[in-house]
């Protein structure tokens, strides 16, 4: 006797592999805390950029004025992408891979986003070996960089406390004179008087080496059983900072000169937003603290459960981060204000963004104060914690893409593949533990995450609302949460959004200036590479575009192209219970004209979601009844 044939259509995705197939949702895994997801987000969004970037993009760009188009731009650029992000991941429990089976033409923008979050990984987690690096100098009772006197300074280090005495006595000239802080951090911890520039890296410093090898164990360890385990590492290490950034906020308004630091940093200067460059830096800030285009939130939300309020998520992610950022702002200001006033320079002689205030500005300031070992420790270990939760996502992101896309294959052995994944990423980031690792550094933060994610997070915007359809989109909400969004998200994902971030990257193309670290300037080949690392991450998505339509049967146009714009058969919610309304169609068996009406009757009763499936049922209807009339 022949066993029945149940025909191809007929056949849900998940058991087109025999028994394997039925296994597969639940070996993807989920958050097993209700506050997992939460503070994964706050943990990826909430980075070392709202220490380092933030409180110096306000006080140039207009103080407290600056304030006003970073939130116009959060609430028209962050907001709606960091929603719609959330959303795609939620609905399809897909990372950022698979998750183009919405449309699959479109493939490419998600392998751009792996090439992208995988050099910044390489480059982030030497970022995280810096702070372990001074995390552990600080364990002693006198600071390393505190005075001058040691093998690798030179005779233009001059002390502060030289600087202090010579204020009550003869003024000193400081223009041609270095910090002992300064000296420590180039010469010492880099070494980069060893190599002569980006052509020459020198040798690896083994102290860096073993740092970064630290680092990158530390990461695997708390992502060796994906989000179960990073789920859980993250209630430490994306509310720990809180602490410790109030503690240091308490500290820094207590000394004296701190509101000198604070009037600088706050003061606004409304004339400056006439400035076109002032809305272009609020966009920037809002675009790369939020961390949208990277894959990170997709990721997180597709270990959501099906109608998580990722609504609410949003707002209190978004909102959390900005205020982070303000007060991070306070923090770092009033500790610049005392540095000033101790120093006898002016609060913008001292004020330095990105690295020069982590590893130079701050440490100085940190040696005025009594107990200053203490507060180096605390510092630093705030931003190991700051960095980590951040780095997670990356790895995560990464992990997740890959084994959706053979879920056969890896995901039994994610614990293995993570590690393969680590030990690579590690070894090319060796070349950023030599002597001349820094200006690799430069070159893998200007050029990686530059326009080619700007081109990405465009891409991603109008597929979803031109190609897939936003009323489709919106209707798939409307199923996962219960209702649908309103005129201010589909305005901004229609128009204002994209608007924003191409205005953003064509201003990026304009003003386009070449890599510098200090008075070094990158060699013509050296920007070409780096063209080149943002160019390839954008190449991804014709690339992929061919490969989807050479998959395809048929002319090119007619059959090709518009068969691999529609979404993939077995696009929507991963598990059968979820798939009400128009995507009961692909479940196996499910031969009614009424599909619904199947789904209902197998899995019991009709729930408040199954009753917004009607509806989405019945606006369907109307809308045919529209067009064929």
């Amino acid at each position: 006797l022949t066993q029945p044939v149940t025909p191809d259509l007929l056949v849900s995705p998940s058991s087109q592999d025999g028994d394997l197939g039925s296994e597969c949702p639940e070996d993807r895994g989920n958050w097993t805390g209700r506050l997992d997801f939460l503070l994964s987000c706050i943990g990826y969004c909430v980075g070392l950029g709202n220490v380092w970037r933030f409180p110096y993009r306000a006080y140039t760009n207009g103080g407290g004025a600056f304030l006003v188009p970073y939130f116009i731009m959060l609430a028209i650029c962050g907001i709606p992408i960091f929603f719609m992000e959330l959303s795609l991941g939620q609905f399809s429990s897909l990372g950022p891979l698979a998750v183009w089976k919405i449309s699959p033409l479109f493939k490419g923008v998600g392998m751009g986003t792996i090439l992208i979050v995988s050099l910044v990984a390489i480059y982030y987690n030497m970022i995280i070996a810096y702070v372990l690096f001074y995390l552990f100098a600080s364990l002693t009772s006198d600071l390393p960089w505190q005075h001058c006197g040691n093998w690798w300074n030179t005779d233009l280090c001059l002390d502060h406390h030289v600087i202090k005495a010579g204020n009550n006595a003869l003024p000193v000239n400081i223009s041609n004179t270095v910090s002992p802080s300064e000296e420590y951090w180039s010469r010492y911890v880099l070494h980069i008087q060893g190599s002569s520039g980006i052509g020459d890296p020198g040798r690896i410093r083994w102290n860096l080496c073993l740092c970064l090898l630290l680092s990158w164990t530390i990461v695997y360890l708390c992502i060796l059983k994906g989000v179960k385990s990073s789920g859980k590492v993250v209630y430490f290490t994306a509310t720990f900072p809180y602490l410790i950034l109030v503690m240091l906020l308490i500290r820094g308004v207590t000394l004296e000169g701190a509101w000198k630091g604070i009037q600088f940093y706050l003061t606004p200067q409304f004339d400056h937003l006439l400035s076109s460059k002032v809305w272009i830096e609020a966009a920037l800030q809002i675009f790369y603290s939020l961390g949208v285009g990277f894959g990170g939130l997709l990721t997180f939300a597709s270990y959501n459960t099906f109608h998580q309020n990722i609504y609410r998520d949003t707002f209190i992610v978004t909102l959390g981060n900005a205020i982070t950022s303000i007060l991070a702002g306070f923090a770092i200001f009033s500790v610049l204000g005392y540095m000033s006033q101790e120093l006898g320079v002016p609060v913008n002689q001292v004020a330095k963004a990105g690295p020069g205030l982590a590893f130079v500005v701050y440490p100085q300031a940190m040696t005025m104060l009594p107990l200053s070992p203490f507060w180096s420790f605390l510092f630093f270990f705030m931003l190991l914690t700051l960095g980590l939760d951040s780095q997670f996502a990356f790895m995560e992101t990464i992990v997740t893409a890959v084994t959706d896309e053979f879920p056969y294959y890896l995901r039994p052995k994610k614990a293995s593949f993570s590690a393969v994944i680590c030990i690579a990423l590690f070894l090319m980031g060796l070349i950023l533990t030599t002597e001349g690792g820094m200006y690799w550094l430069v070159l893998l933060d200007d050029y990686s995450a530059g326009f080619g994610l700007m081109v990405v997070v465009i891409t991603t915007c109008l597929v979803v609302t031109r190609v897939y359809g936003l009323k489709r989109f919106c209707r798939d909400i409307h199923m996962m949460l219960g209702f649908k969004p309103g005129p201010y998200f589909r305005s901004c994902w229609m128009v204002l959004s994209p608007a924003t971030m191409m205005a953003l990257l064509v201003y990026n193309i304009v003003k386009y200036q070449p890599s510098e670290y200090g008075n070094y300037r990158f060699p013509t080949w050296a920007e070409v590479l780096g063209i080149l690392m943002g160019v390839l991450s954008c190449l991804m998505i014709p690339m992929g575009m061919v490969v989807a339509v050479l998959q395809e049967e048929g002319t090119l146009w007619e059959v090709g192209v518009q068969q691999a714009s529609r979404p993939a058969m077995d696009w929507g919610p991963s598990l059968e219970e979820n798939r009400t309304g128009v995507y009961v169609g692909s479940l196996a068996g499910s031969q009614s004209p009424k599909p619904l009406m199947v789904h209902m009757r197998k899995y019991g009763g009709v729930t408040s979601y199954e009753n917004t499936a009607i509806e989405v049922d019945r606006e369907m209807e109307e809308e045919e009844e529209e067009e064929s009339m």
